[in-house]
């Protein structure tokens, strides 16, 4: 009885909010086949505040339903074939880098006569990556570059300004290969950044057809090609630095200087990716001139080099 009674005086729950309202107590009238009565509000809940009937049912809705599915489609397909152009595995491998790589790979770049390996090491057929190999072509350097050299070109610009004008390659006649003397503004630094990135496109562009026509079966990828083009930043950087220290004299001992070595590091590393698949592809029709023609398109990428780096360098500096 003393239980009963402490029961019956305990004070009443606290008015939490409910997770599920209990309409139990009033549940309409149904009829003899199941179906609720006619009038009954099936989107709002008896005794409870009304809500919005189109809220409440947007996921039940079919076309809805039909709606997402075909959304989420549509971002699987986007996803793989972003996946299937852009691999970020693959990606991720050439910025594998670290301090002393990229102290090791400048070195490379400006001093590559001493240099006695140039085979890319591998792991399971897997190449390593650039930290653990100096050999190995990178992402890293050519956009570290590649931002560098903008912003060297942006300082050149500046200091010309006050000569009157500075040159720059026109993007948009570069069939006429043409050069203007305009106004400095940042219009002509994005000029020059698209000039120089366009540039590299297409040297990558010609590099892939040349491989595709002669039927050359090698390793290399869009991303090596990029990177092995994009490594000619460096003697720009380079190139620039010396001529807006030391005049026109110090602009071209350093184009020469850096032309040279960036050409027979292009030859050398090249050489280990083209010219090493002739074993597999010796036999057949015209096999003889194979080795040539590789050792011309080797020659000629290379030769490029010192061209472009004098296009885009020698406007800035005078």
């Amino acid at each position: 009885m003393g239980i009963d009674q402490t029961r019956a005086r305990a004070p009443p729950p606290s008015a939490d909010p409910l997770l599920f309202e209990d309409t139990s107590s009033s549940q309409p009238a149904m009829n003899s086949q199941g179906y609720y009565t006619p009038g009954y509000n099936m989107a709002a809940p008896v005794g409870g505040p009304q809500t919005d009937p189109a809220g409440n049912n947007l996921f039940a809705d079919p076309m809805a339903n039909a709606a997402m599915m075909y959304g989420s489609s549509l971002a699987n397909q986007g996803k793989d074939m972003i996946s299937r152009f852009m691999p970020m595995n693959k990606l991720k491998y050439f910025f594998a880098v670290d301090t002393r790589y990229v102290v090791k790979k400048l070195m490379l770049l400006m001093f590559p006569y001493t240099h006695q390996d140039w085979e890319v090491r591998y792991h399971r057929d897997t190449p390593l990556t650039p930290r653990h190999d100096v050999n190995a072509p990178d992402l890293y350097i050519p956009t570290m570059a590649f931002i560098t050299y903008i912003l060297l070109a942006g300082m050149a610009l500046g200091i010309q300004q006050r000569m009157g004008g500075v040159q720059c390659p026109n993007i948009s006649k570069a069939v006429h290969m043409e050069k203007l003397f305009v106004p400095f503004s940042p219009e002509v630094l994005g000029l020059c950044a698209s000039t120089a990135l366009v540039w590299v496109i297409i040297e990558v562009l010609v590099m892939l057809l040349s491989l595709y026509l002669l039927t050359v079966h090698t390793d290399l990828s869009t991303f090596d090609l990029l990177a092995y083009s994009g490594y000619k930043y460096v003697a720009m950087i380079l190139t620039v630095l010396s001529g807006l220290l030391f005049g026109s004299d110090g602009y071209f001992v350093a184009l020469a200087w850096s032309s040279c070595a960036l050409m027979f590091f292009i030859v050398r590393s090249l050489k280990m990716k083209i010219l090493s698949s002739l074993s597999s592809d010796s036999m057949g029709a015209g096999a003889s001139a194979k080795p040539r023609l590789r050792l011309y398109i080797t020659v000629a990428t290379a030769a490029f080099q010192p061209i472009i780096i004098y296009w885009l360098t020698s406007h800035l500096v005078r």
